[in-house]
């Protein structure tokens, strides 16, 4: 397993994270053990779930499959939603959100649902428009200088919310968002058109969620087929969405290197989102032994630059303004929007 600095931290994570939303929902604790103990022996150290994950239950059997190897791994949780509104409950006013309040509280949950002294990377799920980011972020500040913990970051963040949050930070010295915790694969390149440039020119830190597009990168689903009943993407209503001809151009492409490689189509479409510039790591979620034994084969694979450049192609979005300009202004730079600048601001 290959180590990555976090962005522009000294902090060393594995090129792969475990993503553990399942734990708890479709994988029972036995299994998550299981997952756990094989992710690590290959080298793993790098963990992610959320305070609202199966309602709780994904950080409490983290906190207790995880045992006397809690020193050696890096472990990532999050805040801003309450886990009763996704079951169509009632929640109080103060109950959600990135308030200085609610941050408090929740920290403290789930410290004691992790059974842990201290959280590794603490993310806001999504920006909060009730809340100002000046309170947000003053609130994560304190959390770092008590020990709680120790770095910070952000999760479904457009452009413009995380440079705010980054100047905000800047101007009263506050701690840094250290990383973001985008949606990113081959189906959804939305963030290489703003958001991956800006982290590459600040140094931050990159770790996708959602790398095999939903499970839509898997080679489960066909054109012209409706997909299983019991799928994720038939159950979270996601087809309509993602079954349409660019995306099956896309996994056509992979399917063709992944069986010219003699590789699974869920290596190939993890190992091209674990080479793009200023990834520090790839969120891969499993049910399985056999789902989490297929994904660390990624572990070690490396797409050359013809395989590369036919996904890209595949997988290309239209080039939207201001980039479309570059092609009608002399001396524009003509290269991709996916630049990879040097960090500004002295953290990479």
């Amino acid at each position: 397993m290959e180590y990555r600095r976090l962005g522009g931290t000294g902090l060393k994570v594995s090129e792969l994270c475990l993503g553990c939303m399942t734990f708890g929902r479709e994988t029972d604790e036995k299994t998550a053990a299981k997952i756990l103990d094989r992710f690590i022996e290959v080298g793993g150290n790098f963990l992610d779930t959320a305070n609202v994950y199966a309602a709780g239950a994904s950080e409490e059997i983290l906190g207790r499959i995880v045992g006397d190897r809690r020193k050696d791994l890096i472990v990532a949780t999050k805040v801003r939603f309450n886990a009763n509104i996704f079951m169509g409950k009632t929640v109080g006013p103060n109950q959600i959100g990135l308030s200085r309040g609610h941050i408090m509280s929740e920290v403290e949950a789930s410290l004691r649902r992790l059974k842990m002294d201290y959280i590794d990377l603490y993310q806001v799920h999504s920006w909060d428009f009730e809340t100002p980011i000046e309170e947000t972020m003053r609130a994560l500040d304190d959390l770092v200088r008590h020990g709680k913990v120790r770095y910070i970051g952000a999760s479904n963040f457009a452009a413009w919310q995380l440079m705010k949050s980054l100047w905000v930070s800047d101007k009263h010295d506050y701690a840094r968002f250290d990383c973001l915790q985008p949606q990113y694969s081959l189906i959804s390149r939305e963030i290489e058109r703003e958001i991956l440039p800006l982290c590459r020119y600040e140094g931050v830190g990159v770790i996708p969620w959602s790398p095999l597009g939903g499970g839509f990168l898997t080679g489960k689903y066909r054109s012209g087929q409706r997909p299983p009943e019991d799928s994720r993407l038939a159950k979270m209503d996601m087809w309509n969405r993602l079954a349409d001809e660019r995306n099956y151009r896309t996994l056509e492409a992979v399917e063709q290197v992944a069986k010219e490689r003699g590789r699974a189509i869920s290596q190939v479409a993890l190992a091209w989102v674990n080479q793009q510039p200023g990834v520090s790591s790839v969120i891969y979620g499993a049910r399985t032994e056999e789902q989490n034994e297929q994904n660390l084969g990624a572990i070690g694979f490396s797409l050359e630059a013809a395989e590369l450049a036919a996904l890209n192609k595949a997988s290309a979005l239209p080039v939207e303004y201001p980039n479309a300009m570059r092609a009608r202004l002399p001396g524009y730079p003509r290269q991709s929007y996916l630049v990879r600048f040097p960090s500004h601001s002295g953290r990479g």
